[in-house]
């Protein structure tokens, strides 16, 4: 439980540090990133593999580079309606979506390894 409300602190710096990599992404405060790491978690969870399984055609066709703009899609979705949280347009979106995507991808390896035992 710890491990993940500590990924969860982690998600929400990585976001504030997004807003000042990407132009055209801006939030307003750590605990509107934290909000915000907490509903892309749950959008992720929920509404991302249904979108996937939905396109998976147009996944296929592509070699799964279509996933990358379902990423982009699911942050650009949640900036529509958390108020602090502004995404500019798709293409801010698509880099701050890929941006997070390997910090993640960075977080959870070094979180795993130390963790496994």
């Amino acid at each position: 439980m710890i491990y993940a409300i500590i990924r969860w602190i982690i998600n929400a710096l990585f976001l504030m540090i997004i807003s000042y990599l990407v132009p055209g992404v801006t939030i307003a405060n750590f605990y509107i990133a934290l909000i915000t790491a907490l509903v892309l978690a749950f959008v992720n969870a929920i509404i991302r593999p249904l979108i996937i399984v939905l396109t998976l055609p147009l996944n296929i066709l592509t070699l799964g580079l279509f996933t990358l703009v379902i990423n982009g899609l699911m942050f650009w979705f949640v900036g529509s309606f958390i108020r602090g949280f502004n995404i500019a347009g798709f293409w801010p979106a698509f880099w701050a979506a890929l941006i997070f995507s390997v910090f993640s991808m960075i977080l959870n390896y070094f979180v795993d390894k130390k963790y496994e035992r």
